[in-house]
């Protein structure tokens, strides 16, 4: 029957799985937004002669007048595959190497957490 509240169930679960997926799709968009913002940021950092200024001791593929002191950083996700890491090695590279002559961004406060999390989103795109 028409009016039988138990035929309208399948309507009202397809309007409510419809609905879940527009939000989910609208969520996604603005993630990838957010991604793209935060890698933009990243990439502004990492080649900063004032900031974060990767790019004064590593070759980057798109950099002008790159370094040549520190290894190029590509591959990034291959070289270090666990997030993790990386972002270690930008916050104190002194501690896995206590000769190294990188400094350390987060340790001396000269990157926030969320700076270096911004250059790792960028280092893997490279």
């Amino acid at each position: 029957m028409p009016g039988d509240p138990a035929n309208s169930f399948p309507v009202k679960a397809a309007v409510l799985a419809g609905a879940a997926l527009l939000c989910l799709t609208a969520q996604t968009a603005l993630a990838d937004t957010a991604s793209q913002d935060r890698i933009g940021l990243g990439k502004q950092l990492a080649m900063s002669r004032s900031k974060g200024n990767c790019i004064a001791c590593h070759v980057i593929d798109d950099g002008a007048l790159p370094g040549n002191v520190g290894p190029p950083l590509m591959s990034m996700r291959l070289r270090f595959p666990e997030r993790a890491q990386l972002s270690g090695q930008i916050w104190d590279p002194t501690a896995r190497n206590p000769d190294t002559m990188m400094p350390p961004f987060g340790k001396h406060l000269i990157l926030t957490r969320e700076e270096i999390e911004a250059i790792v989103d960028y280092l893997y795109t490279l």
